[in-house]
Order: C-alpha cells, then structure tokens, then sequence
C-alpha cells in the first residue's frame, strides 16, 4: 500500500474539499500527513477564548487522524502556527495550552514539535493551526 490515499473529514472537510479542492489527510503505507486544522466548528467560527480554540483544534486533529486511520498514539511530529502575543513571543497561553492538549492526548510520549509564530492564518479569526504526522501502528 504505497500509493497515496487522501481522505476528506466528514463535515468541515467536505467543505473545505468542495470549495478549496484540498484533502484533510494523506495515508502513504503506515505514514499519515495531515492538513493544518484550526479551532473551528462546522460553520467555521472560531470561539472567543484563544484556549478554547486550541482544543477545539486538537479534537479537529483528532478527527482527521481517525479518517486516515491513525489517532494520537501514532502521532511523531506537531508543527504549531499561532498568531503571536507580541512580535518577539508566541505567548504563555497558547504554549501552556499546547502542552496540556499533548500531555493529555499523547501521555507521556513527547513528539518533535515546532511552534510557529506568523502573521495571518487561512481564515478570518483564526488564531491557531495545527499540523501533525502520524506513524500508524509505530511502537515507543
């Protein structure tokens, strides 16, 4: 199994499939990519709370992994985009809240992961999008 599968998420990912002619994930034998996932909902509105829309993220990542196949377990790499507190600092809230998210979904195994500060995000009011690369059946 090495050709490349993509796989939509059911609901947002249909949308976004239809309207930006992008896959949510891709599965290559036991490897799976995914699409950058944002706090959003099924009308794509973010939350007021910065905390609450990292959650939310989470559980999208969640969502997208199952798709493939793959869930948190599997999961080798983060790659985080934020817009930053400051022009120097991503901020305490949102890294806190990373961490807790990973320790919580991943226990004590730590992937590599890269925290990202930018400018503007795909979406109007989006504060954060996370990208992650699973390694399904993989063992610690």
């Amino acid at each position: 199994m090495n050709e490349p599968q993509f796989f939509v998420t059911p609901g947002y990912g249909d949308t976004l499939h239809a309207q930006l002619h992008y896959s949510q994930a891709v599965r290559v034998g036991d490897r799976v990519e995914i699409s950058g996932q944002g706090g959003w909902d099924e009308d794509f509105t973010f939350p007021a709370s910065l905390e609450d829309e990292i959650v939310r993220a989470f559980d999208n990542v969640e969502r997208t992994l199952a798709t493939a196949g793959a869930g948190w377990q599997d999961v080798i790499g983060v790659d985080s985009y934020h817009i930053p507190d400051s022009p120097d600092f991503i901020g305490e809230l949102p890294t806190r809240v990373m961490v807790e998210q990973m320790r919580k979904r991943m226990g004590e195994r730590a992937p590599i992961w890269t925290q990202i500060g930018v400018p503007a995000l795909g979406a109007p009011g989006m504060r954060v999008e996370i990208r992650v690369t699973a390694v399904v059946g993989h063992q610690d």
